[in-house]
This record gives structure tokens, C-alpha cells and sequence, in this order.
């Protein structure tokens, strides 16, 4: 396997190098006035005197302390372990300012605006001068593309969708009775509007429920790979601003998810669901149908969560009970256990 260093110029583009001054305002951050240029970004363990790096976690204290990075960004915490060789940049959030330092010398690659000779747009759609339509991609007709906008290879928009200004629609993505804000991402294979789950069980068998609502995703969402995220029944399925959705999460029908919040892969929220703002689901936690999850709650991994959670609750197990009940459960099953097999 061939051994490639990070930003491979082959997949990502490329910008600097950078004076000090100019990495550390693009991190939001405080640096000496020294005279140092930066060629790239680099993780502690690996990068050299040209480099910036970062510690977000004092579980690396030790890779920060023999790093040889030109700068590092980090908390003024953890400064005194800094060696004499690198120059400090001071934040109080070294994270955050390493994704703005990162897209700084990685930005992403511009829209080339246009449409693909082999794309489909029907008659009657509004694609904006300034927006990217890919190849083999179908937009159809009422559909509305803004400005600046992205759409992949093979992607498909059906009659009617609106996608707002700087959205990014990536490959072999589907939407449909769907409308989006500004800069939303969904990412390929995505499926967006299909028809949820809905059916009548009647004594000849299941009759389909015509599902009649839409999708909206509000400003800054992000939609992971081959997330798949049901149109409403009888009212819309909400995707709140800022929400982040991770890859392969199923989101019902008629589920209302609040602002800035976090669903983790694998994670499955049944129809009618309310979720407030803040909410942090980990990976593969199940979720039934009817329920509301309380503003700022965080759903453990694994968690099957039959009832109501309330606001601020840190919830783990099957079925989720409160983080510290939970824990406390483990502990005495493990100690019977214990004890049986000392008998």
C-alpha cells in the first residue's frame, strides 16, 4: 500500500504556503509575531517544521510534547507542554480552528457553472446561471436550482424540489417533494422524499397510505452517504438548521428534528417522532415512533429508546434508562454473575 500524506493532491486541492499571521487569523486564534511560513497541515506525530498541527485531546499531551510541527493550535492549557521550536496559536476552541485552518490550505474546489451536455433538465425548470450541473444528472421540470449551487454525477431532482443558494447535491443522490435552505449538503446516495413507511392492515392485507407531505432541510444541513430521509404523511418531516445527519441514518416520516442537532450512523427514528434542539443521538440507537426527545438530550450508543426522554437527560441501554441507572444495573448484574461463578 502506498503511504500518501495528508491532502493527497490527487483528490484535494491545494492552496499556500501561509505567513504565520495568516494561519493563525484564519484560526481565530493568538500567535507571536515570529517569521515563520506554513506549507500544509500535518497530524503531531508526523508533521515537520513547515507544518501546522493541532491538540484538541490531552490523551495525545505526550505526541504534543515531541512533536516537531512549525505551529500547533491549541488550548493556552496545555501551552507549557508546548516545545520551544513550534509557535503557539491560542484558542479556546483548538477544533473549530483546525477545520478553518484545514479548509484555509484545503478549500473547497470552486462551482464550475454550467450543464453537462448529457444532463436532462426539463422544460420549465429554473437553473441559476451560476449553479453546476454534472454529468447524466435529471432535474425536472418545476424543479429550482439556486445560485452557486452543485449537483453530482447521476444525481436526480424531482418536479418541484427547491434547492436554495450553495447546496451541494452529491452523486447518485435522489430528491424529491423536498425543499432545502442555503448551503445544504446531502451526500451521494443519499434518498430524500421517498415515501415513508405507512400502511393500512386490512383483511385482504396491507393497503399503502398515500404519503402527502414533504421534506424541508433548513439552512446548513448535512445529509450523510446513503441516508434516507421519508417524506411526511399528513405534515412534513423537519431536518432542523445545522443539523448534521452521519451515513445510513433512517429518518420516518412526520419526524420533527430540532436545530444543531447530531444522529450518528446506523441510528433509525421511527414516524411522529419530536426531537429538540441540541440532540445528540449516538450510532445505531433505535428510536420508536410518537415520542419527544428533549432539547439538549444524548441518546447512548446502542440505546432503544421506547418513552418520552426529557430535556438534558443522558440516556444509555435497552430499553434507555438514565446513564447513571444504567451504569449502576451493569455493575450489580456483573457482580450476581460474579458471586454465581464463585460458587
Amino acid at each position: 500500500m502506498v503511504t500518501a500524506s495528508i491532502g493527497d493532491d490527487r483528490f484535494f486541492a491545494r492552496t499556500g504556503p501561509y505567513p504565520l499571521a495568516v494561519v493563525a487569523e484564519a484560526a481565530r486564534g493568538a500567535a507571536p509575531p515570529v517569521d515563520l511560513t506554513l506549507h500544509s497541515i500535518a497530524p503531531l506525530q508526523t508533521a515537520s517544521p513547515h507544518d501546522v498541527s493541532f491538540l484538541d485531546n490531552r490523551r495525545y499531551a505526550t505526541a504534543l510534547e515531541k512533536t516537531r510541527a512549525g505551529a500547533v493550535i491549541l488550548h493556552p492549557d496545555m501551552q507549557s507542554r508546548l516545545p520551544s521550536t513550534a509557535a503557539a496559536i491560542i484558542t479556546m476552541e483548538p477544533y473549530a480552528a483546525w477545520a478553518r485552518v484545514a479548509a484555509l490550505f484545503h478549500p473547497t474546489a470552486p462551482v464550475t457553472p454550467g450543464v453537462h451536455p448529457s444532463a436532462i433538465v426539463a422544460e420549465g425548470a429554473s437553473v441559476d446561471p451560476t449553479a453546476e450541473i454534472g454529468p447524466l444528472a435529471v432535474i425536472e421540470r418545476d424543479a429550482e436550482i439556486g445560485q452557486r449551487c452543485r449537483i453530482g454525477p447521476q444525481a436526480f431532482i424531482g418536479r418541484g424540489v427547491v434547492i436554495g443558494p450553495d447546496c451541494r447535491i452529491g452523486a447518485h443522490a435522489s430528491l424529491s417533494h423536498a425543499l432545502l435552505g442555503a448551503r445544504v449538503y446531502v451526500y451521494p446516495g443519499a434518498r430524500i422524499g421517498q415515501e415513508g413507511f405507512g400502511f393500512a392492515a386490512t383483511q385482504a392485507g396491507f393497503l399503502t397510505v398515500p404519503q402527502l407531505g414533504r421534506v424541508i432541510l433548513e439552512d446548513d444541513v448535512e445529509v450523510g452517504a446513503n441516508t434516507t430521509v421519508d417524506r411526511g404523511s399528513t405534515q412534513d418531516t423537519i431536518i432542523g438548521a445545522g443539523s448534521r445527519l452521519d451515513n445510513l441514518v433512517q429518518i420516518g416520516h412526520n419526524v420533527v428534528l430540532g436545530r444543531n442537532c447530531v444522529v450518528v450512523a446506523q441510528t433509525g427514528i421511527s414516524g411522529s417522532t419530536e426531537i429538540g434542539d441540541f440532540v445528540q443521538l449516538g450510532g445505531q440507537v433505535g428510536v420508536a415512533g410518537h415520542l419527544r426527545i428533549g432539547r439538549g438530550a444524548r441518546i447512548g450508543a446502542q440505546a432503544g429508546v421506547i418513552a418520552d426522554v426529557p430535556a438534558g437527560a443522558a440516556m444509555w441501554g435497552t430499553p434507555a434508562d438514565h446513564k447513571v441507572t444504567t451504569l449502576r444495573q451493569m455493575a450489580t448484574l456483573r457482580r450476581l454473575a460474579q458471586k454465581r461463578s464463585e460458587r
